[in-house]
């Protein structure tokens, strides 16, 4: 019998980690919080009740622990079963009665992909989606407002990204901050609070319907510049801001310390065949995490370089540029 070709990322679309999970008995052994899972890694019979993470959302896992790595559907069962990649997707797709459609291709031709068998159902792909471009700007944007002298940012920088402080309108009393998509289209404005908000009151406010998940900020900016050093990615605004002020122009932020499926996509392809990302992500809980998850994500696609700033709870906004000349130029 010939062998069947496996293609990995249908595979991966077609079964999640959950399933996998309830393959092996192990999802009544974690904790759920939203789209999380948490618990002592089942891979090396590990005991911290928090070093093992599941994204159900993004189909992925990591261990903190012995492993020291994460990663798909895939990679779990080649780890638990202590198998090759093909073997484990081999494995996967017989549990789960998928069939590749013919065995592997001959040089030139086409792959195949997998198909569920009948009568199993799969969920229809995530259709494309955007943020409209808007249909109007700001106008009138105090660009002398004393915050963001506070926060060290320079008359070329402050002009360059158009922001400044927006005295009418739903952003009133707030710093409006333009967001584009990959073309350089005005997708949306965030807004903050200059210094810390009043009782009640988010520090950031972005518009209702608009969806970060789907844009870098300043991705079009550092797809202009030419890719000599790494891509760095940031957490936030006003880290974009600075890094970009430093020099370092091939800078994006995620908006948060998550990074989603488009953002991948969007990273790795701003990054380039050749490229490597640079990971300046917030020294506190949630930026070591987030960037633990990205760099098992991001690790299997180009080279990733985590860049970790000794002090907690320093920000990359809050370096002087000798600072960041002296963590990025190692990257």
């Amino acid at each position: 019998m010939k062998t069947q070709f496996v293609g990995f990322d249908a595979l991966k679309r077609s079964v999640s980690m959950t399933q996998v999970l309830d393959r092996y008995g192990l999802r009544e052994q974690l904790h759920r919080s939203g789209d999380n899972l948490s618990g002592p890694c089942p891979i090396h019979s590990g005991h911290n009740h928090t070093q093992f993470r599941v994204s159900t959302s993004r189909n992925c896992w990591i261990c903190f622990g012995d492993c020291n790595g994460g990663g798909s559907i895939i990679d779990f069962v080649s780890r638990k079963e202590g198998l090759g990649i093909r073997d484990a997707a081999l494995l996967i797709q017989e549990w789960f009665g998928l069939q590749a459609m013919g065995p592997f291709p001959r040089n030139g031709e086409r792959r195949p992909v997998i198909e569920p068998k009948a009568p199993r159902s799969l969920p229809a792909p995530a259709r494309a989606e955007s943020n409209p471009p808007l249909r109007f700007t700001l106008a009138n944007l105090d660009q002398a407002n004393p915050y963001l002298m506070e926060r060290g940012l320079s008359r070329e920088t402050i002009q360059t990204f158009g922001i400044g402080y927006c005295s009418r309108g739903i952003l009133a009393g707030r710093i409006a901050i333009p967001i584009h998509n990959t073309q350089g289209q005005l997708v949306a404005y965030a807004g903050r609070w200059p210094g810390v908000p009043p009782n009640g009151q988010p520090r950031y406010r972005l518009p209702r319907g608009f969806r970060k998940s789907l844009e870098l900020f300043n991705l079009h900016r550092a797809k202009a510049v030419d890719p000599v050093g790494p891509l760095v990615v940031v957490e936030g605004f006003f880290g974009c801001l600075r890094v970009w002020q430093a020099g370092f122009r091939r800078v994006v932020a995620l908006m948060g310390s998550r990074m989603s499926d488009r953002q991948e996509e969007l990273l790795v392809a701003t990054a380039g065949p050749n490229g490597r990302v640079a990971l300046l992500l917030d020294e506190d809980e949630a930026g070591r995490k987030g960037r633990a998850e990205i760099q098992a994500i991001l690790s299997r696609r180009l080279p990733v370089k985590v860049i970790s700033v000794e002090k907690p709870g320093m920000q990359p906004d809050q370096l002087s540029p000798a600072q960041l000349h002296e963590l990025l130029s190692r990257s």
